[in-house]
């Protein structure tokens, strides 16, 4: 099932793509891979989801953060794409997690983007190599942020 089938079928709602606030691109294609920039976990309404995890927010308050983070990039990937259906693979993800200072479950916080990935993309296509880290602060206290590399078809 492709990508685009998927998003209708999970009934996925994707934020407005964001745009660029400072100098970058949110996208960039090299041959036939797609570095995406960092995103925030950016809702429909185009607020943000603010605070620590392990302070302000639960973990699963922080899956969730990561989820909407993955909906934001696949709102950015169709809006440069045309269609997710290019996508043939998430090859990489760098996850940072704005974490209290005693908070340790940053690759669990991370989950709620891979198992998002891998519900879009299907559970070989949507699982890359991932790495996820604790960081603080991060852009205007947002939950998580999330960057990653898709190969194209």
């Amino acid at each position: 099932m492709s990508a685009e089938s998927r998003i209708v079928e999970l009934k996925l709602e994707l934020p407005p793509a964001p745009k660029p606030a400072h100098v970058y691109k949110p996208v960039v294609i090299v041959g036939n891979l797609c570095y995406v920039s960092g995103h925030g976990p950016l809702r429909s309404d185009k607020t943000m989801i603010t605070g620590l995890v392990g302070r302000d927010l639960t973990l699963e308050a922080g899956q969730l953060a990561a989820r909407q983070c993955g909906l934001a990039i696949l709102a950015t990937v169709r809006n440069e794409l045309g269609t997710l259906d290019r996508v043939q693979r998430l090859v990489k993800t760098l996850g940072m997690v704005n974490s209290a200072a005693d908070f340790y479950q940053q690759p669990t916080v991370m989950n709620g983007f891979s198992q998002l990935m891998a519900e879009v993309f299907g559970p070989d296509h949507g699982v890359g190599a991932r790495s996820a880290v604790g960081m603080g602060p991060l852009p205007g206290n947002i939950a998580v942020e999330v960057e990653c590399i898709f190969e194209l078809r």
